[in-house]
Formats: structure tokens, C-alpha cells, sequence
């Protein structure tokens, strides 16, 4: 089978697709037959080993000191069960799954995962009934960081949130996720990409290219930092004295319940990804010299299979 391994850290060019053995389900996993992943930020990270200064030697123990431990990249996927072990009984040949492969030797840039159908570290689920595969394999990632900060933040009905980096992945979610709560959203994000975050419900766009959104007058029960660019300081200014800021530079620990709420969320009309562009598996240099400009909005899908 294919698939994309990468033996030293560097530019998109370390990535290589190479043949190699396909996996065997044990008595307690099945076999999924990968037909969608994408190119997260964590990938690039990983593949660069561009990680901020503070956390790089402790996150080069983590991955590996001198070349990666992990050497196929990909934290997202969907795909079609193809074969099942003994022991499974959630899951039966044909069914369309979507998840992460935490926990697991390989990612998922590869033809073929090999995956518990209970997971310790992870998560799995059916895919939602009315996404498409391709839709299905980039919510895990972006969907349930955002999910997890915003319960973090004790997000609830009625609630001004400004989600600051709106038309990245996890920004995208925050924004569909607020609304499905009932929060009020002001979005900041670049005014090329206004009209995109307002087609996820936000009820206002920031430029933050013209606004500073710490000079508004109004005030937010939380302020959502999805990219990483600002700071609880700053947010402070128009948080409300018991509001509540959270940021994806903390470390995040997505469950099952995450993926499954959003699961439902999406079943529901209510969480629908956005995807920038898409690549077929051989062109995953190109994908991540793309993600590597800085321009992606929402999500960039890697086609595995037809």
C-alpha cells in the first residue's frame, strides 16, 4: 500500500511516498481503508520541528531528539471499514468511520489504519450521515480543540464570544460551535475572509488588519485565541470582570464525548467544515507548501481514495 513518510525533520521535501506493508486487523480492531485526511498545523510542526522555543527540547524528546519517532504524518481521517477482528462488534464491513489515530504507531497518511474499536487514546465514530468523507475526515482535529477550550471556558447560552482567528480550522469551529450554544460571536479575521466567517453565523467580523479589538467598546463573557496570537492580557481588556479567555496555546485533551457531540452537531445542520483546497495523497508536498504560506482558511483536505 502507500503511503508518506518523512525520516528527518525539514521542508515539505522530506515528505516521500514510498510502498509499504499493509496492516492486519488483531481480534480487537478493524481495518479502515483511509479515503480522506489533511494537513493540520500539528503536521507542518512535526514535519519542521518548528516548535516555539520554550517547549522545543522537551517536544524533540516527545517525537524524537534527532529524526522522528513517528514517521508517517496525519492527526485525522475518515475512511471505510474493510475488514473487522473477531472480537469487534461496533463496527462491520462497509461502514464509513471518521476519527484520530492518537494512540496509534502510524498516522494517517497511508491507504490503510489498523485501529482498536475501543480506543484509550483517540477517538472513533461512525461518520456523520450527512458529511461527505471527505467533509468527515477534517473535524476531529480542529473540531474538538475548539470543543474542548470552549467547555474550558464554560461557553453557555446567551454569552458574548469573540473568537480571534476566525477563518482558521479551529476558528471556524469555535464560531459554529458558539452559535449552536446560543452565544453571541464577534469574529477577527482578516477582511478578505469576512464574508466566509459570517457564512459560519458569526454575527460581526473584525479586520484585524484596520480594528484593534482590544480598543471596543464592547464586553465579552470569553475570548477565544484560535491561532495562537494573543494573550490574556490583552484580552483582558474587554473581558468582563469574571469572563474567562482560552487559548490553543495550552495543552488540549480531546475525549470520545468530543467527537461524538460533534458528531451529532454536525447531524444536525448545526457544524460543517470548510474546506480551502484539496490534494490527492501524492501531492502532500505541495499541500504542505501550501499550508506552509500561512494563507489556508479552515481546513486542506488529502484525497487518499476515489
Amino acid at each position: 500500500m502507500k503511503a508518506v513518510v518523512y525520516t528527518k525533520y525539514g521542508p515539505p521535501s522530506v515528505l516521500t511516498l514510498v510502498d509499504i506493508k499493509k496492516p492486519q486487523p488483531k481480534d480487537d480492531e478493524i481495518l479502515v481503508k483511509v479515503c480522506a485526511t489533511t494537513v493540520t498545523s500539528g503536521d507542518v510542526r512535526l514535519r519542521s520541528s518548528d516548535f516555539p522555543a520554550g517547549v522545543w527540547l522537551l517536544a524533540r524528546l516527545m517525537f524524537g531528539l534527532f529524526k522522528p519517532k513517528k514517521t508517517i504524518l496525519g492527526h485525522e481521517f475518515s475512511g471505510i471499514v474493510e475488514a473487522v477482528g473477531k472480537d469487534v462488534v461496533k463496527y462491520k464491513v462497509g461502514d464509513e468511520v471518521f476519527g484520530t489515530p492518537t494512540g496509534l504507531k502510524t498516522g494517517t497518511y497511508t491507504e490503510y489504519l489498523c485501529i482498536p474499536q475501543d480506543r484509550k487514546k483517540g477517538a472513533l465514530s461512525h461518520k456523520p450521515k450527512n458529511l461527505s468523507l471527505k467533509e468527515a475526515a477534517a473535524i476531529p482535529v480542529g473540531g474538538m480543540t475548539a470543543l474542548f477550550l470552549l467547555n474550558k471556558g464554560n461557553l453557555s447560552a446567551g454569552q458574548n464570544v469573540l473568537v480571534y482567528g476566525a477563518s482558521g480550522s479551529v476558528g471556524s469551529y469555535a464560531v459554529q460551535i458558539a452559535k449552536a450554544k446560543g452565544a453571541t460571536v464577534v469574529a477577527v479575521c482578516s477582511g478578505a475572509n469576512s464574508a466566509m466567517v459570517e457564512s459560519f453565523g458569526a454575527d460581526k467580523t473584525i479586520d484585524y488588519h484596520q480594528e484593534d479589538y482590544t480598543l471596543l467598546n464592547d464586553k465579552f463573557d470569553l475570548v477565544f485565541d484560535a491561532v495562537g496570537k494573543t494573550s490574556k492580557s490583552a484580552a483582558k481588556k474587554v473581558l468582563k470582570p469574571n469572563g474567562q479567555f482560552v487559548t490553543i496555546a495550552t495543552m488540549t485533551s480531546p475525549t470520545q464525548e468530543h467527537l461524538d457531540a460533534l458528531k451529532e452537531l454536525a447531524e444536525q445542520g448545526k457544524l460543517t467544515p470548510y474546506i480551502d483546497q484539496s490534494f490527492p495523497l501524492a501531492e502532500i508536498v505541495a499541500a504542505h507548501e501550501y499550508v506552509d504560506t500561512g494563507r489556508k482558511k479552515g481546513n486542506v483536505s488529502i484525497d487518499v481514495c476515489d
